[in-house]
């Protein structure tokens, strides 16, 4: 059989999670037997975007990016950040009913992020105001929004801080649905090929094991992407979005994908979306 090459460029955030999935990729720990990767390290939004162009070969994205790409790009079973009964956080500085946010100025990490759309579901009337995700507690303090969404660290960090979660969105949409809230997913665009498709797909998943398996040296490396976490802080946060899921989003992971797929067709948040494809491993 010939041996199946190809140059793949791969988008991920400079977080942990993705630090930690990547790491066996990034410093030769697995074969890659004809797949030559290059890795773009950009925040989530900007790798949004990135997809809306298909410029990138593989990429993780947000999942609501995701329904708006879905015909260029296959979605990898692997590699997705999933919450089970937890997710993206509101947070404000001081206790508040989600319902005495309507119409306010709400710091959300980007329009095309699935936390926004779990926003949108949850609250469908507010005034986003776009914020670097690192940035939104310290915007939520100065007093220029009402509230912020959480994602990253901050979902851990924020009550050391001194804020007050209005509401977990993950566990919200547990509570409506009894499934897991995929927030970021990875996906490979569909012109390169069943076997590259294919090929590429089972690297990925080839890292996530190896990092799971050689925990602490991969964990090592995602400190590097902490923004100044400690060691106990960063391992809970890639054990929260690398886990079982990760390795395989299985049914319950897809089934999660599907309904808040629906749910932003429904509400009209998403005008049109196409089917989803999965890469067969």
């Amino acid at each position: 059989m010939p041996l199946i090459k190809a140059k793949i460029r791969v988008g991920h955030s400079p977080d942990p999670d993705d630090a930690f999935m990547f790491y066996a990729i990034a410093h030769d720990k697995i074969r890659t037997d004809g797949i030559t990767f290059s890795h773009v390290i950009e925040d989530i939004e900007s790798l949004n975007k990135r997809a809306f162009k298909a410029e990138l070969e593989v990429t993780a994205v947000s999942a609501f990016a995701f329904f708006q790409v879905a015909g260029k790009y296959a979605l990898m079973p692997c590699g997705a950040s999933i919450g089970d009964n937890y997710g993206p956080v509101l947070v404000s500085t001081k206790s508040l009913y989600s319902k005495e946010l309507r119409g306010k100025k709400i710091a959300v990490p980007g329009l095309h992020t699935t936390a926004y759309l779990a926003l949108k579901l949850f609250l469908p009337d507010f005034e986003p105001v776009v914020v670097p995700f690192d940035k939104i507690l310290e915007t939520v303090k100065k007093g220029e929004v009402d509230a912020g969404l959480i994602i990253h660290e901050g979902q851990l960090t924020y009550e050391k801080l001194g804020f007050k979660k209005i509401a977990d969105l993950g566990e919200w949409f547990y509570e409506m649905t009894k499934l897991p809230l995929p927030l970021g997913v990875d996906v490979i665009r569909k012109n390169l090929g069943r076997d590259i498709l294919r090929k590429t797909t089972r690297l990925l998943r080839d890292s996530i094991e190896y990092g799971l398996r050689h925990r602490q040296e991969a964990l090592k490396y995602a400190m590097r992407f902490g923004r100044g976490i400690g060691e106990d802080t960063a391992d809970e946060f890639v054990g929260m979005y690398v886990n079982d899921y990760t390795v395989d989003m299985g049914k319950k992971g897809k089934e999660g994908l599907l309904a808040l797929q629906k749910a932003a067709l429904d509400d009209g948040i998403l005008p049109k979306s196409s089917k989803i494809e999965f890469v067969d491993m």
